[in-house]
């Protein structure tokens, strides 16, 4: 896929340089484009840069990528605590910050102003829809959701979600640019809580905590049981601990202040093991316990939350 098919991008800005944000920035500069990721702590760039690294040896080393191409594309990609200038150069925008409403406004209105008048600006975000956001900003029809999921290197879906006044074209170009990163966009026709696989996803979810809190099953056993009988590459429970419980917790309430559904709201374990700061693998402990090299062990209660 050449350039042609996103005209006028050129630079891209990801805001956010976390696992995933970092991830996201990578792909698009192994796509062509000259990459920048921003954050304001300058500490998350020796992070995403060894991580990045060690990613893409590994490709190398196993045939999945050309040495030359990744060489290429750390050249195209770099990191910087300067929004403004960041913003300024910016023909394509993906936020990947915190998953906080009142944050991605402020980040937005802040970008409007700095960014060159056609530059699309997306939001990460699968919890909080465009439409929340766009109205912080002067140009709601250049506003969207360009949803990745983790690990954004490797998932091929893209979820892409206009509001109701973004505009066709955004749609258009944004769809575009998620194929020249080598990714399957699914463009929704309308805004929805959580699109279209995070609900899916979720409802399986809620029913595993739902048969877990019932006594119904073990964590493990409910794991093995998506694994064998659905096919599953991980149980959710273990997808939990992999991606944060906590990130699944702050999407629920983030989608329970916009539905007011009680159905929305997060489990009681869910919020015990938030409260107690069991987060999963980057904690040690989650609904599984885990060792320092990252090896996953039931829980010494049983993998049921106390």
């Amino acid at each position: 896929m050449s350039s042609q098919d996103t005209p006028g991008v050129h630079d891209v800005l990801v805001v956010g340089c976390g696992a995933m944000g970092s991830q996201i920035a990578m792909a698009c500069a192994l796509a062509g484009y000259r990459a920048t990721a921003f954050d304001l702590d300058a500490g998350a760039f020796d992070r995403a840069a060894t991580e990045l690294r060690r990613r893409l040896d590994r490709d190398v080393a196993r045939g999945r990528r050309d040495e030359e191409a990744v060489t290429a594309a750390f050249e195209r990609l770099s990191f910087t605590t300067d929004l403004d200038a960041a913003a300024r150069r910016a023909d394509f925008v993906i936020e990947a910050a915190a998953e906080d409403l009142e944050v991605k406004r402020e980040v937005f209105a802040r970008l409007d102003a700095l960014a060159p008048a056609h530059t699309i600006l997306t939001t990460n975000s699968s919890a909080i829809a465009s439409s929340r956001i766009a109205d912080a900003t002067a140009r709601p029809d250049r506003v969207a959701n360009m949803h990745f999921f983790n690990p954004a290197l490797v998932m091929r879906c893209v979820e892409v979600v206009g509001g109701p006044e973004t505009s066709a074209a955004t749609v258009a170009t944004t769809t575009a640019l998620a194929r020249r990163l080598g990714k399957d966009p699914v463009v929704l026709r309308k805004e929805v809580p959580g699109f279209v696989a995070n609900r899916i996803l979720g409802a399986a979810r809620d029913e595993a905590v739902s048969l877990l809190e019932r006594g119904v099953a073990s964590v493990q056993d409910i794991d093995t049981a998506c694994r064998t009988a659905l096919g599953y590459p991980m149980g959710p429970f273990e997808l939990m601990d992999l991606t944060g419980i906590d990130i699944g917790y702050r999407a629920k309430l983030a989608r329970y202040a916009e539905t007011e559904d009680p159905a929305d709201r997060p489990s009681r374990t869910v919020t015990e093991l938030v409260e107690r700061g069991e987060l999963g693998r980057k904690t040690g402990l989650g609904f599984y316990s885990y060792a320092d090299d990252g090896t996953q062990y039931p829980r010494e209660d049983d993998g049921t939350p106390r």
